[in-house]
């Protein structure tokens, strides 16, 4: 029982700590952040989760391997879990919702032609079966049960899925036409096809642009770090005396060159297929991943002359 109030205290302690070091403007955005992702945690708590792992995993890499590797580990923990999880869990929760919006629009609209109210209309959604947009809906509803307006209760939504332009703008120009008592079931399936044709677009943007990146993966990702690393184990080979000496930090250039390059193929893919940098954080870290692996299994290499 002791242990665990000490813990708590600790925990708090640190808690707080955070609070101070952080500007409170960067929490507020990172607090939204993670209840997009869904998340059960305040902003705070999550970060010093992901901290507080992060130093575990790393100090235990250090143990048996040298501190470069150890420090790595610990980046690469923090990032993945405060920022790289919550990211993923948004994308794939976002995509799927924004497939199934269309549908659920033409439900809503299909209910409302029966008769009854919207209030009751988003109710009779929460029956059907569209995925994480259902579990949003049941969300909005259970607010408006509590007490909450129609409007609120779907502003929250919008709020919560803010990070795709597609679900914002939809939910925006319905609690529009809610304040304005627009006929709801044409605005609804107005939206619905407007949503629709923004998905056919995208998906024929993809497709298109399937090739080019392609181009980026191949380049960034294997051919350009194989070639790099190649080069470093031959001047390894060939380089002999005091000049030897600065072959390491040459490579380390290399290395470097080779994770930029990566890095800005992969913001390259992002802007060429979706239209922003953000969208290319992912691509980026998918080809930093392959570039230095493949860089590092050139050392593994045996050249012969």
């Amino acid at each position: 029982m002791e242990k665990k109030q000490r813990s708590q205290r600790v925990g708090l302690l640190l808690t707080k700590l955070l609070e101070r070091i952080l500007p409170e403007k960067w929490v507020k955005r990172y607090e939204i952040f993670i209840y997009s992702a869904g998340i059960e945690f305040l902003a705070i708590e999550y970060l010093l989760v992901s901290i507080l792992m992060a130093v575990i995993l790393g100090a235990a890499v250090m143990i048996v391997a040298p501190l470069k590797y150890g420090l790595a580990t610990l980046l690469t923990v923090f990032l993945g879990m405060a920022f790289a999880y919550p990211y993923w869990r948004i994308s794939k929760k976002t995509e799927e919702m924004e497939t199934n919006l269309p549908d659920a629009f033409f439900y809503l609209a299909s209910s409302l032609r029966a008769g009854i109210s919207f209030s009751e209309a988003l109710e009779d959604l929460t029956t059907a079966k569209f995925g994480a947009l259902t579990d949003e809906f049941k969300r909005v509803v259970n607010e408006i049960r509590r007490g909450r307006s129609t409007v609120e209760a779907l502003k929250a939504m919008a709020v919560r899925n803010r990070k795709s332009p597609v679900i914002y703008r939809s939910l925006m120009i319905i609690i529009e036409a809610l304040e304005r008592g627009a006929p709801m079931s044409d605005v609804l399936v107005y939206v619905a096809n407007d949503v629709r044709e923004i998905l056919r677009i995208r998906k024929e943007r993809k497709a298109s642009t399937g090739m080019q990146m392609m181009f980026f993966i191949i380049t960034s990702g294997f051919v350009g770090p194989a070639i790099v690393g190649i080069v470093g184990k031959i001047m390894y080979q060939m380089i002999q005396g005091p000049a030897a000496a600065d072959i390491p930090t040459v490579i380390n250039i290399l290395f470097g060159f080779v994770i930029i390059q990566a890095i800005v193929s992969g913001l390259g893919i992002g802007v060429i297929r979706e239209g922003k940098f953000s969208a290319g954080a992912k691509y980026a870290v998918l080809l930093v991943v392959m570039a230095a692996a493949v860089f590092q299994g050139t050392k593994l290499m045996s050249i012969g002359f």
